[in-house]
């Protein structure tokens, strides 16, 4: 960074609050002191009681004051917080003061930029932190948490390593030509390349279950009306989200619920049963629904246990395609008499459940954990973003592409080149400023 300015937010939640933090960093903040808190100096990581002070002397709050030199602070930079009461009108008076000795306001995420580009985050970390602040359930908190750590990041440097070691090998064999062949097998090269896929492959599975946690899945419950896709809705709610009755086509839109299953967000849609009708109303609902299911990450087909599978719904699953998970929900078991079970066939999975009375309801949530491809208590998750399933999915496509040019060796070390550039994009040793950006402007301001 090249002449950087002092920034200043609020770091702490609009609203009244017992406090809020205004945060400052930049270089030469020391200058900030006499004016601000009416003292030359400050003791480093040291909670201060002081007042802070308008333009003619007069106190505008008091609260602790916490100085951090550089570069051991959050930023890297001098960093200055001033912990006071939370009143809105004091600290927009306190920022105001702020900005008038000469710091201006942060940009979104601009703390957490700053701190990437003095080396005290790699790219991962910061990502992390946007998603700690963000995270809705325990377990995202978790894996969010063990990604800022650097968990996530020494997993892909460890990969980054073995990749540089491995090039290393085949640029030794390209610039020793009449030994290619003996000294990549003698040295174990394609043994190395199996392994470090091995290792790519179990770290792509803990960043999508993380993924999961991040963005949850969108479950879309379908069928014929009547069937109870409106009872199953409030039996995941808890509660009466959705009206019931005897009347068919009593849901015309779309109803959407979110829960949690093992600390996964699932956003559970319920849609207007699918029959045929001349109701304009109901048609624009039905119309709905498919769009919703094409959207979808999982189908819950909801059959009448009663009544049981009808030409119709087979209809629905052969319309739904193969590309949508779905599973077979057999309701209102407590009519019938089933046991409740979860039975796998050829082309499907069928549960058997009563939304009524909630039998069968456990057996149904671990089914659509499983169809997303979530790995119970895999302490192992990391908070990944799309960009990184992405950079890991065209790493190991690289390394898939390497394998099979083992005979071509440039080819073979061009395809391990690729592979670590995209590996690299994570922690941002390689990232465009557009990205950062654009990944950055996404924080809250004062982080």
């Amino acid at each position: 960074m090249e002449k950087p300015d002092v920034i200043a937010a609020v770091a702490t939640a609009g609203g009244r609050a017992a406090i809020g933090i205004v945060r400052l960093s930049g270089p030469g903040l020391q200058r900030f002191l006499p004016p601000l808190l009416g003292r030359e100096q400050l003791a480093p990581r040291q909670a201060i009681l002081s007042r802070i002070l308008d333009a003619s002397g007069n106190a505008i709050d008091f609260g602790l004051v916490l100085y951090f030199p550089a570069p051991h602070s959050y930023t890297g930079e001098d960093v200055l917080e001033l912990q006071g009461h939370g009143g809105d009108a004091v600290v927009r008076g306190v920022l105001a003061r702020c900005l008038e000795l000469g710091a201006r306001m942060a940009e979104p995420g601009e703390f957490t930029r700053r701190a990437f580009l003095n080396d005290r985050l790699d790219l991962a970390q910061a990502e992390a932190v946007a998603d700690l602040i963000e995270a809705n359930s325990t377990a995202a908190a978790r894996s969010a948490l063990r990604s800022l750590s650097g968990e996530f990041s020494k997993q892909i440097q460890e990969l980054v390593d073995g990749l540089i070691d491995l090039r290393m090998l085949v640029e030794a064999c390209i610039d020793f030509p009449e030994e290619d062949v003996e000294l990549l097998s003698e040295r174990d090269g394609l043994g190395h390349l199996e392994r470090l896929m091995g290792q790519l492959v179990r770290v792509r599975q803990a960043a999508e279950s993380g993924s999961l946690l991040r963005e949850g899945a969108q479950v879309v419950l379908f069928g014929g009306p009547n069937v109870g896709k409106s009872s199953l809705l409030n039996a995941f709610a808890g509660g009466d989200v959705a009206i019931v009755t005897e009347v068919p086509g009593t849901t015309r839109d779309l109803l959407k619920e979110q829960i949690q299953l093992e600390g996964v967000p699932f956003h559970i849609v319920d849609t207007a049963g699918l029959r045929e009708s001349n109701d304009v109303v109901e048609a624009v609902g039905m119309s709905r629904t498919w769009r919703a299911l094409g959207e979808a990450d999982l189908g819950l087909l909801v059959i009448d246990a009663l009544v049981g599978e009808s030409e119709q719904d087979r209809t629905l699953l052969a319309r739904l395609g193969p590309a949508v998970p779905r599973l077979v929900v057999f309701n209102k078991i407590d009519l019938t008499g089933d046991r409740p079970r979860v039975e796998s066939r050829a082309d499907r999975t069928e549960i058997w459940v009563s939304a009524k009375t909630h039998v069968g309801l456990d057996l149904l949530s671990a089914e659509m954990l499983r169809q997303i491809g979530w790995r119970p208590r895999d302490e192992g998750v990391f908070l990944a973003r799309e960009r990184h399933l992405r950079c890991l999915q065209r790493a190991s496509g690289h390394l898939e592409a390497a394998r099979a040019q083992a005979d071509q060796l440039e080819l073979f070390a061009e395809e391990l080149r690729l592979a670590q550039v995209d590996l690299s994009q994570i922690t941002g040793e390689f990232t465009s400023d557009d990205l950062l950006g654009e990944i950055f402007s996404r924080f809250c301001i004062g982080k």
